[in-house]
């Protein structure tokens, strides 16, 4: 069988064009930390410094500019409450959760490839 090899339409996406959907997915969630943290709150909201628990690794400038860029692109949604000190979580939107079933299949995809 022969591939299709036809030329699909450009997708636009932050005014920027790609020939295929992964290379818009990948623009999204291709952040070293996004498909984790994507992952983390598809299990439940959470508040900034329980997401830099499961982050040790990172600093909390960088989940800072990932979860920006997550709440720019429309999947996590920021909620800040008007107290002191002030308390701010995270969720995901209803564009964040249409993302879970492809987590899921990457984790499952990494915890079989991983395996000896």
């Amino acid at each position: 069988m022969k591939p299709n090899l036809e030329v699909k339409k450009t997708l636009v996406f932050r005014d920027k064009q790609y020939k295929c959907g992964i290379d818009v997915t990948l623009a999204v969630i291709g952040g070293k930390w996004k498909s984790a943290i994507l992952y983390h709150l598809a299990l439940q909201t959470m508040r900034f410094s329980e997401l830099q628990r499961q982050f040790a690794d990172t600093s909390r400038k960088m989940l800072t500019q990932q979860l920006r860029e997550l709440e720019r692109d429309g999947l996590v949604h920021r909620e800040v409450y008007p107290q002191v000190p002030p308390k701010v979580e995270y969720s995901l939107t209803a564009r964040g959760r249409s993302i879970k079933p492809i987590l899921d299949l990457m984790c499952d995809w990494g915890a079989g490839y991983a395996e000896p």
